[in-house]
């Protein structure tokens, strides 16, 4: 990367940053509001803001997104949705791409962020992943938010992915809440937010990012592992076949 691109990408960043907070606090209040209603129909009532204030800001910040596959996410129907994760960028991009309510498992170290913390709470299961006792009670909230009719979009690789790979290895969870729930899932690929903002360094760029939604997978009659197997090969020949520069 040239030494002007490298100083343009950190002007974009300030800019996308200052956009970033700018929005949030278009939305903060009708956000505050709507704790006073009860789940579900707090997070019914969140999705839409959410959907506002993205498209907010990936516009301004220079930023086209493309959803394809939502067809697949039926009506009625609730979902685990698992998705790869290479940027920072991801979770905006997904939890409004979901067509309707949805939570996503997320770190409790975020939730700390002076006013972004009560954003992030709305639309979040969190979990200390310190802490064996979080983690057990994050998995009894996620399948309370599916008992709800609430989708839940989970990242099974647990964080970013760094390597030159298209997928890290897979955790167990999202598997074995599928298997104990019966909900299908939607196995998920995010295209080019890392080339839009990396995972080092201060870094933002303009361009176009993808997310398409594959076809539900079954879960009846398999196990955990049989279940991950499957999504992991999924996911990642779709990702060979897909990956190209957008």
């Amino acid at each position: 990367m040239n030494l002007i691109k490298k100083l343009t990408g950190k002007i974009f960043a300030i800019w996308a940053l200052v956009v970033f907070i700018l929005s949030m606090l278009i939305v903060l209040i009708p956000i505050v509001i709507i704790g006073l209603w009860p789940e579900p129909k707090r997070s019914h009532l969140f999705h839409p803001i959410t959907q506002f204030w993205m498209k907010i800001f990936f516009t301004l910040s220079g930023v086209t997104r493309v959803f394809k596959g939502r067809k697949n996410i039926e009506k009625n129907e609730t979902y685990i949705i698992v998705c790869n994760h290479r940027s920072f960028l991801d979770p905006p991009l997904s939890t409004p791409a979901i067509p309707s309510a949805n939570k996503t498992i997320a770190k409790i170290e975020m939730a700390k962020i002076p006013l972004f913390g009560i954003v992030y709470k709305r639309g979040s299961v969190l979990v200390d992943r310190k802490s064996e006792e979080s983690r057990k009670q994050s998995y009894s909230k996620m399948k309370e938010v599916l008992a709800m009719g609430l989708h839940m979009c989970i990242y099974p690789e647990g964080t970013r992915n760094r390597t030159a790979e298209p997928l890290q290895k897979f955790h167990d969870g999202a598997f074995r809440l599928a298997v104990e729930t019966g909900k299908k899932i939607i196995p998920s690929l995010i295209f080019n937010t890392s080339n839009i903002f990396p995972a080092r360094g201060i870094f933002f760029w303009t361009g176009k990012v993808e997310m398409h939604f594959l076809p539900a997978v079954e879960v009846a009659e398999k196990t955990a592992q049989e279940l991950k197997e499957e999504v992991f090969e999924i996911m990642k020949s779709y990702y060979l076949i897909n990956n190209v520069e957008i």
